[in-house]
């Protein structure tokens, strides 16, 4: 299985705002055991969508500090279920963004209606700890599209 929880960058301002979307399967392996009966995306799973939007949001200013890793949920809020079949849209705005760490404000949205929303802290990795050849596809294509 992949860890990829984002499909497509609908609009991004490197360094600033992003929003994304992820298109939630029903065959997605986790929904076989939370809940049997009553399927829902993973709380846990909320939040790294929206780490990875604001990550890629961070890295798309391409500052050679790194990497954009979560390194803390400074807090997180449920506040419906998101079920299979729905699509989330993940908005994040970055706050703090300096040479050292960033903070981000993020929610999932579902037909509007806010699901959850975090508050998130950010460190870099160095460049040169990632395997050789790394490449956010989903990030690099997006950028490649708008011509960046």
């Amino acid at each position: 299985m992949r860890f990829i929880l984002i499909d497509r960058i609908d609009s991004l301002v490197p360094g600033e705002k992003i929003v994304a979307t992820r298109s939630v399967r029903p065959e997605d392996d986790y929904f076989r055991d939370h809940f049997p009966g009553f399927p829902v995306v993973p709380g846990v799973l909320l939040v790294e969508m929206m780490a990875q939007a604001a990550g890629k949001c961070l890295d798309a200013e391409r500052r050679p500090r790194g990497k954009a890793m979560l390194a803390k949920v400074l807090s997180a809020s449920f506040r419906q279920w998101v079920r299979p079949g729905d699509e989330a849209q993940v908005h994040c705005a970055i706050d703090a963004n300096d040479e050292r760490y960033a903070t981000a404000e993020c929610r999932v949205e579902v037909a509007g209606r806010s699901a959850a929303q975090a508050k998130l802290f950010f460190s870099f990795l160095p460049l040169d700890k990632l395997a050789a050849g790394f490449r956010d596809d989903l990030l690099e294509d997006y950028l490649a599209r708008q011509g960046r």
